[in-house]
């Protein structure tokens, strides 16, 4: 007998959450490189504290942390919110995974760029869904102290002996 779909179903799979979530943090990060890297910042170049910067890295670093802004609350109450740590800890233990997750897109972000002659925009996409699947566990192991053995198929807490 085929199982029916049911969005509730979907909704309890912990690894669709955090799907939704990043995505949802992704688009927030894109919407907000596309209005700084396409409207707000219309010359090539800016000087930051004596440093010739582009256009593009600015709106990168703006975008990038507005996203995590946004993932890490979603991150919080939607799909790790079984998790025993306190708030602000979660929060600083995300932060610090996500400056990890920042030079490393600012690192592929710019190579695409650079040596493969992406559009920015492309650029930013591309780096980002790059490193998309290490930060669920990451995230889910580090920032929110959970065991990797958990069922990810419903939202039933591991207990211990399970």
């Amino acid at each position: 007998m085929a199982k029916s779909f049911s969005i509730n179903k979907l909704l309890q799979n912990q690894v669709f959450r955090f799907v939704l979530s990043a995505g949802v943090g992704f688009g927030v990060d894109v919407s907000i490189f596309r209005l700084f890297n396409n409207v707000i910042l219309n010359r090539p170049t800016y000087t930051v504290f004596n440093v010739v910067v582009s256009n593009y890295n600015i709106s990168f670093t703006l975008s990038f942390f507005a996203g995590v802004t946004v993932n890490f609350l979603i991150t919080r109450f939607m799909v790790f919110n079984e998790s025993k740590l306190a708030a602000q800890k979660q929060f600083f233990r995300f932060l610090f995974v996500a400056i990890i997750g920042f030079f490393a897109n600012y690192s592929l972000f710019n190579l695409f760029i650079r040596s493969l002659n992406f559009n920015p925009t492309a650029a930013r996409v591309t780096a980002a869904l790059s490193l998309f699947f290490a930060s669920f566990f990451i995230h889910k192991v580090f920032s929110f102290s959970l065991s990797l053995k958990r069922n990810h198929g419903n939202s039933e807490h591991h207990k211990p002996g399970n």
